[in-house]
C-alpha cells in the first residue's frame, strides 16, 4: 500500500509515541540520559504525549502511515527557525509555560522514571545552540521511502518559503550520511559531558534549494 504523510492529529499521538519509543530504544542520547534500571516507559510515554501536543500547536508535525492503515510508521517534527536575537513572543512564552506546567504535573504523578535530571539539563544547554527536529522511522518500515517522504514534505515547503532547515542527530554514522543525501551539511558538533561520561550531537543545516547550492555551501558553525 502507498505511504501517506499527513499532519499529526490527537488520534495519531499514541501511535507516534510508540514509534518514537521503539526507534529511540537504543539511541545513544536515550542511553545516556536515562537510567535503564529504573526507566518507566509509562512516564516516558506521558512525557512524549505532552510534547506531541505541544508540537502540534507550535511546530510542523507529520506522521507517515500506509493508506487505509492507522499504524504510525514514521514521525517527523520540525520547529520554524528563529533568529537568536529575536525576542520571545507572548504566545511562545505561554506555550513554554504550558509545556513546563504539564511536565511538572506529570513528574508529580510518575516521578522521574529513570531520567537523569542533571544530564537532561546538560543536553538542554547544548540544544539551545541549535534548532532541532525529530525524525524517526520504525525499523520494519525502513527502506520503503518513508523517511524520504517525510523529509520532502518539509524541505519542499522550506524551499517555497526560502527557509533554512535544521536538525540534530545523536548518531554520526549512518544518520548524517543519510541526511547529506537530502542536502544537509554538518554545521557543528555539540558535546554533552557529565564528568567524563559524554555523548556528541551532530547539528546539520540545509539551505533552501540545497541540491543546487550544496557544492558551494560552507556551513556556519553552531555550538562547539
Amino acid at each position: 500500500m502507498p505511504i501517506q504523510v499527513s499532519l499529526l492529529t490527537e488520534r495519531d499521538i499514541p501511535g507516534a509515541v510508540a514509534a518514537i519509543q521503539e526507534a529511540f530504544a537504543e539511541d545513544p542520547y536515550n542511553n545516556w540520559v536515562f537510567d535503564k534500571s529504573t526507566f518507566d516507559s509509562r512516564r516516558n510515554a506521558a512525557s512524549l504525549s505532552i510534547r506531541c501536543e505541544w508540537g502540534m500547536r507550535n511546530g510542523i508535525f507529520h506522521v507517515a502511515k500506509e493508506e487505509g492503515n492507522d499504524e504510525v510508521l514514521g514521525v517527523a517534527c520540525w520547529l520554524r527557525p528563529q533568529l537568536a536575537d529575536q525576542p520571545q513572543t507572548w504566545h511562545d512564552w505561554f506555550e513554554d509555560w504550558r509545556l513546563w506546567s504539564n511536565q511538572v504535573g506529570m513528574n508529580i504523578w510518575y516521578g522521574r522514571g529513570g531520567l537523569n535530571v542533571e544530564r537532561y539539563w546538560i543536553w538542554k544547554e547544548a540544544q539551545s545552540k541549535v534548532q532541532s527536529a525529530i525524525m524517526v522511522v520504525l525499523p520494519k518500515a525502513q527502506g520503503r521511502g518513508v523517511g524520504r517522504l517525510m523529509m520532502e514534505a518539509v524541505t519542499d515547503q522550506a524551499d517555497v518559503e526560502n527557509t533554512k532547515c535544521y536538525l540534530e542527530s545523536s548518531r554520526d554514522v549512518p544518520n548524517t550520511l543519510i541526511y547529506e543525501k537530502f542536502g544537509f551539511q554538518k554545521a557543528g558538533e555539540l558535546e554533552c559531558d557529565d564528568d567524563g561520561t559524554a555523548i556528541k550531537l551532530f547539528a546539520m543545516l540545509m539551505l533552501p534549494n540545497a541540491a543546487s547550492l550544496a557544492a558551494d555551501f560552507k556551513p556556519q558553525i553552531y555550538g562547539g
